[in-house]
């Protein structure tokens, strides 16, 4: 599936087209089209296996592809690895570090080996995260560790950010910190391309989504675009009792409650309810709550129907 634009004429970041990795006869990712813009917050979500950590090492030249091509500012991921990572700021999913240093010494190493003075930086950023950088690492909970890791992969301002369950062992004021980070990249104009499985960070943050399943990258939408596709409830509330079978004759709506005498309907939508809003307004309507798919419904309605929301989940062959 072609991943679309995010906005006309917006310079892309990230572009692949068919980029595909085998292990043997096992597929990681399979046949992937990927269109990042520049300054956009791209979530990249899937279950354990199903291709994002494979993607992502391909974007960085850690492996190399079956067949396939693919593009960071432009520049091929193979011929021009080394320009491509002096821009890009990564946090792998499996962060190794160096027990016996502390934070400090472990990020002025990698501040050396980029030949950049981030120590302002880093120490602001560590001050964000309330990260000790004297501490041994080997001293540090899994959520210091994680800190760490984002704080090596956002010291040096970079470009472009590809992030691998940046989140995880974080408590919820360092997801806090971590959104605001997000948010302040994007407004700058630099871009974010991150795999999480913690969808509501993902929802929080993300201009568009991409969800990948067994390999393939199966839909790419932002998430207004994913909640029209998939069935909301609503509810609506009139001032004397209104016939459900004139809501139930609409296109994609059912009714599943009638309460109050019929003064209260409530009511399952598939995509926009335009229809139902319509039908209301020609009655005398007190209240209408709506409750909104969040990227959990989204994410599984995709995976339980088979890869596309609202299909026949048999019909997967």
């Amino acid at each position: 599936m072609g991943a679309g634009k995010a906005g006309s004429g917006a310079p892309r970041t990230i572009e692949t087209a068919g980029l595909t990795k085998y292990y043997g006869n096992t597929p990681g990712i399979v046949d992937l089209d990927l269109a990042v813009e520049a300054g956009e917050v791209f979530g990249f979500i899937g279950p354990n296996g199903a291709g994002k950590t494979t993607t992502i090492r391909l974007l960085l030249n850690l492996i190399h592809p079956t067949r396939g091509t693919g593009a960071v500012f432009g520049m091929d991921i193979a011929g021009g690895s080394l320009s491509i990572r002096r821009r890009v700021g990564y946090l792998p999913g499996d962060l190794a570090v160096y027990p016996s240093m502390t934070g400090r010494e472990f990020l002025l190493y990698f501040s050396r080996l980029r030949g950049i003075d981030t120590a302002a930086h880093t120490s602001l950023l560590a001050e964000r995260f309330d990260l000790d950088l004297d501490r041994p690492v080997k001293e540090y909970s899994k959520g210091n560790r994680q800190k760490v890791g984002l704080v090596n992969a956002f010291m040096h301002e970079p470009d472009l950010l590809i992030l691998d369950e940046p989140t995880a062992g974080l408590d919820p004021l360092g997801q806090q910190e971590f959104g605001d980070l997000v948010s302040e990249v994007r407004r700058e104009g630099r871009t974010v391309f991150l795999s999480s499985h913690n969808l509501p960070e993902v929802e929080r943050v993300a201009d568009r989504v991409g969800i990948v399943r067994r390999g393939r990258l199966i839909a790419v939408d932002t998430l207004e675009g994913f909640r029209s596709k998939i069935r909301s409830n609503l509810s609506i509330e009139f001032a004397s009792p209104a016939d459900p079978a004139a809501f139930a004759a609409l296109e994609g709506v059912t009714v599943t409650g009638v309460r109050k005498g019929g003064s209260l309907l409530r009511l399952s939508v598939a995509g926009p309810h335009d229809a139902v809003v319509k039908a209301a307004a020609a009655r005398n309507v007190r209240a209408v709550a709506s409750e909104e798919a969040d990227l959990d419904e989204v994410f599984f309605s995709y995976y339980e129907n088979g890869g596309e929301a609202g299909a026949d989940p048999d019909a997967e062959g």
